[in-house]
């Protein structure tokens, strides 16, 4: 629960002592922040900026068109509920559209993608790479949106580790065939903002 100090400032009422679980996120605030969890250790992240964000809608258009119908691209913020004291919210993942329920994914999605931004790119290449690799998804997308510089890393999951398959930077092209055949170049993803 969230809680209102003297000074104006908002406090996070968490317990202390004990692995957080799904029951403690519900009660935190919807104040621009994702909050996750892993292992019952809480994460906390800002909103993110332009390049992230624009990224991930052209990403999803591009994964939502191609598509088949029995399976589904959702965006974050939408929780995987891997246990009690796991829930993670990839910005984009694909499951079977049968596998989802009004409230989260209660199952490992076939496609998790994890898009660049300075305050996680260090949990998305450790944390939750391993956490993704732990539960069983298949396939895993890295992302960076930097307009000079972007690229899509993909990881497949062969026995209980990621093998990092290919990586395209800029005009390169990306042609995947799991978890359904998808062509994409990074540059096509990325928007510039005008200078001034």
């Amino acid at each position: 629960m969230a809680v209102m100090t003297a000074s104006g400032a908002t406090t996070l009422g968490l317990p202390f002592g004990r692995s957080l679980t799904v029951d403690d996120l519900e009660t935190l605030p919807d104040d621009g922040h994702r909050y996750e969890l892993l292992d019952g250790t809480l994460l906390v992240s800002p909103s993110p900026g332009f390049p992230h964000q624009s990224v991930q809608a052209k990403l999803h258009i591009a994964l939502h068109n191609a598509c088949p119908e029995h399976l589904f691209v959702m965006l974050a913020p939408f929780a995987v509920q891997f246990s009690r004291i796991t829930e993670l919210q990839p910005d984009i993942l694909v499951a079977p559209l049968r596998a989802f329920t009004k409230k989260n994914l209660p199952t490992a999605p076939m496609l998790a993608v994890e898009i660049r931004s300075p305050s996680t790119a260090m949990i998305d290449r450790t944390l939750k790479r391993a956490a993704y690799a732990r539960v069983g998804v298949p396939h895993y997308w890295l992302v960076d949106p930097d307009p000079d510089a972007p690229s899509i890393t993909v990881l497949d999951l062969v026995g209980e580790e990621y093998v990092e398959g290919r990586t395209a930077r800029g005009d390169d092209v990306l042609d995947v065939i799991e978890p359904f055949p998808v062509v994409l170049r990074p540059s096509e993803l990325v928007v510039r903002l005008p200078e001034g």
